[in-house]
């Protein structure tokens, strides 16, 4: 069965416009399933995780290409970057658009290679695993969620708010697709073989991890700090390890999707802001598996409660914004006096200020601190409480209690 994304409709028109596309986000979120699905009978694909294709590909470039000409679409590019010179090559002398697609689950490696050879050819997208609205057969119409925008309104009036142990069992089950299309599979086994493939095949690659132990310690230590500030420094020292080798490994779980380092809103006259990201596992599936929480209902009473359903909002807002192919501009506002904000949406010289709160009757003081967005010399944008309501309320003439279900 096959589940409409949100990206197809952005990935059909800059086909239209772009020579090569590029889609990249982590294993196993759907990028080759999405372009096989986009594709035409025309266009031939290749996977070069088979390894005969990709000693073809590494040591033949010029015969791969023979053998598999454009239109093309190839799948984890960034096992054989060399190919990119000749993708180059391919689309100087044709401008055809849409002749080369490409996926990539390790931007650590590709986007080098990207950047020196396809530059100004290439339009680059992300794609995380289902969004709610895809996992509910609403993809084609997902919008990204910014607060105060012409269809804001209406969005609100067709919700209602979740049910808390149906909320947490999506949150406990994460966005896979795998775990989305086949609901009896059991997520603890599935869970365990990616991690594994992951640190095989991924992390070892990259980072030339000899000690894999201390790499789950560290995955572990990661996944227990979601929706916090990140400190390397305790990190490292709760995993055993460097500094230095902690920072390069964090860096991995980002560049290869797992990990969302969410920057804090800085200007240089704000000088009392706290500087250090936000940690956010994007799929709260696999934090909820390395953080030991063996079932929803542990999950919901116990103590990450509250920072997995942050973390949770928080992967779903991305998606809102990058399975429509826009940049993410969320932020977050802490102040060295314990003022803190949870997200920030930016639009022009406007910030809409959000709180997350695990609540179905959020308050005034839920919204306390929403005064310091004009401090920052910045208009504040129609924000409120993400919360568990059943349905969008007022809290001041301004600000609003939000079901998360409307994201």
């Amino acid at each position: 069965m096959y589940y409409a994304r949100t990206l197809e409709n952005h990935l059909k028109k800059i086909s239209e416009q772009f020579r090569v596309m590029l889609v990249t986000g982590p294993r196993q979120v759907g990028k080759t399933t999405l372009l096989r699905q986009l594709g035409t009978p025309d266009r031939r694909f290749v996977t070069l995780d088979d390894p005969t294709t990709l000693q073809l590909a590494r040591q033949e470039p010029g015969l791969f290409f023979q053998r598999f000409p454009p239109p093309i679409t190839i799948d984890e590019i960034q096992y054989a970057p060399g190919l990119l010179t000749y993708i180059k090559v391919f689309v100087d002398q044709d401008q055809t658009p849409g002749r080369f697609w490409l996926t990539g689950s390790q931007q650590f490696q590709l986007m080098k290679g990207v950047s020196e050879s396809l530059a100004g050819r290439i339009a680059i997208t992300n794609l995380l695993g289902f969004s709610a609205a895809e996992a509910d057969g609403r993809g084609p119409e997902a919008r990204p969620f910014i607060p105060g925008e012409p269809e804001y309104e209406q969005r609100l009036k067709g919700v209602t708010g979740p049910d808390l142990m149906d909320l947490y069992r999506r949150i406990h089950r994460g966005s896979m697709p795998e775990m989305i299309l086949n609901p009896e599979l059991n997520s603890a086994v599935w869970f365990g073989s990616y991690v594994q493939t992951y640190i095989q095949r991924d992390v070892r690659d990259l980072a030339r991890v000899g000690d894999e132990l201390a790499f789950l310690r560290f995955l572990r230590a990661a996944a227990a700090r979601t929706g916090t500030l990140l400190n390397l420094a305790d990190l490292a020292r709760d995993t055993d390890i460097a500094p230095n080798t902690a920072k390069s490994w964090l860096s991995i779980l980002v560049t290869s999707g797992i990990v969302h380092l969410m920057e804090p809103w800085f200007q240089n006259r704000a000088k009392r802001m706290v500087k250090a990201p936000k940690l956010y596992f994007l799929d709260t599936g696999l934090a909820s598996y390395l953080t030991d929480w063996p079932t929803p209902q542990t999950l919901e009473t116990g103590a990450m409660s509250g920072a997995m359903l942050e973390t949770w909002v928080v992967s779903e807002l991305l998606k809102s914004f990058w399975h429509n192919g826009h940049r993410a501009p969320l932020y977050y506002l802490r102040n060295r006096d314990g003022a803190e904000i949870d997200i920030l949406i930016q639009q022009g010289d406007t910030l809409i200020p959000l709180e997350i709160k695990k609540t179905s009757n959020p308050g005034r003081d839920d919204i306390r601190h929403f005064h310091h967005v004009e401090k920052l010399g910045m208009k504040a944008g129609p924000g409120g409480v993400l919360c568990l309501a059943r349905q969008a309320m007022p809290i001041t003439d301004r600000f609003w209690s939000i079901p998360i279900t409307a994201i």
